[in-house]
């Protein structure tokens, strides 16, 4: 698979401007563990490499476990994750798959419980900035550096 181009000099004026949201989303004060979890997931399920090993090298940095990253893919199936952690989870997935889901009340009430209506907003906004970044990665290929010391086990 080769990059189709560089979207962000075709379009320093876009780039910009989805740089600008994603700076709002970093100091919005949600909590890193939350920016993570809401950046790898849309990743994983939108299949965006690119963005999958940037938010897994970025959560690792910030000190989160090897087990609560890789486990984040079958979340459902694991009790690694807090209540919170799984509301959000859940509408992460719902956000991001809406054509599918149409996001219904059985994800958005989960979310309630565990966070103000403010918060519920920054978040949405971060799930829907991430499926803009893996939308311009995936759309025009984007390829994810190669860690020099990656090796089959």
């Amino acid at each position: 698979m080769q990059p189709r181009f560089n979207f962000a000099k075709a379009s320093p004026d876009s780039y910009k401007a989805v740089t600008a949201l994603e700076n709002f989303v970093q100091t919005s004060g949600l909590e890193r563990r939350f920016i993570h979890l809401i950046k790898l997931r849309a990743s994983q399920i939108n299949g965006c490499a690119y963005c999958v090993d940037m938010h897994v090298k970025e959560a690792r940095h910030d000190g989160l476990s090897e087990q609560w990253i890789n486990l984040m893919c079958v979340w459902w199936e694991s009790p690694v994750y807090d209540d919170r952690e799984r509301a959000l989870l859940r509408w992460v997935d719902s956000v991001t798959k809406i054509a599918q889901t149409g996001i219904p009340d059985a994800d958005f009430e989960p979310l309630k419980q565990h966070f103000s209506e403010e918060e519920i907003v920054k978040i949405t906004v971060a799930i829907g900035v991430i499926n803009v970044w893996n939308r311009l990665a995936v759309g025009f290929r984007a390829q994810h550096p190669i860690d020099k010391d990656a090796k089959a086990a």
